[in-house]
């Protein structure tokens, strides 16, 4: 039996942010993002979670993946580059929520 995929909640284009919550122990997200708003490139995959198999258990169930684009002048207090300049990260979905 095959576990159902959850379609992505969103779309390229959409503006998000990086939950700012505390995680104890291990998580994927980079901690100068968490707070920080960006925009979905695009959806990368729907996979079993990496932080949850990285304690052993099975990544059930599979979460979205999300490419994130992050303007740098906004992670970085001084960055004197361009505002062209990005970062660009993949992100689980539930370390985002809409950014209004």
């Amino acid at each position: 039996m095959t576990e159902p995929t959850r379609l992505p909640i969103f779309r390229p284009g959409a503006r998000v942010r990086v939950r700012a919550a505390n995680h104890p122990g291990h998580h994927r997200t980079p901690l100068y993002l968490k707070g920080r708003q960006g925009v979905v490139v695009r959806h990368v995959s729907t996979d079993r979670n990496p932080e949850t198999l990285a304690y052993g258990k099975d990544g059930m169930p599979k979460v979205p993946i999300y490419h994130v684009r992050f303007v740098q002048a906004d992670l970085w207090p001084g960055y004197r580059g361009s505002r062209a300049d990005v970062l660009d990260a993949d992100i689980l979905e539930h370390w985002l929520e809409r950014a209004d």
